[in-house]
């Protein structure tokens, strides 16, 4: 029972693996920017990200000017956000910028 379990343990693990490996796979350009600024800018949060970009919105203040497609990198940070809860990741610990 022992071994069955631990290798149970090992097919979720790489289950797993391979979720968080085929999700940074589909990743767009623009994604993978958001996750560098994420670390970069934000002390890999998503949260601060997201208020700048909906303050932008808004005409408020806000710390660092992205590109003009403010709704579409809101989108984009929600999918990713997801994922992480998800899968209990980080992903500026899987992507490299291109």
């Amino acid at each position: 029972m022992g071994q069955q379990s631990r290798n149970s343990h090992k097919n979720k693990d790489s289950a797993v693996k391979k979720d968080i490996d085929d999700f940074v796979n589909s990743l767009s350009d623009e994604h993978r920017m958001l996750v560098v600024l994420k670390k970069e800018l934000y002390d890999g949060t998503w949260e601060p990200m997201l208020d700048d970009l909906q303050h932008r919105l808004t005409n408020k203040p806000y710390i660092f000017k992205l590109v003009n497609r403010i709704e579409d990198d809101i989108k984009r940070i929600e999918q990713m956000q997801k994922f992480e809860i998800e899968h209990s990741v980080d992903l500026a610990d899987y992507v490299n910028l291109p």
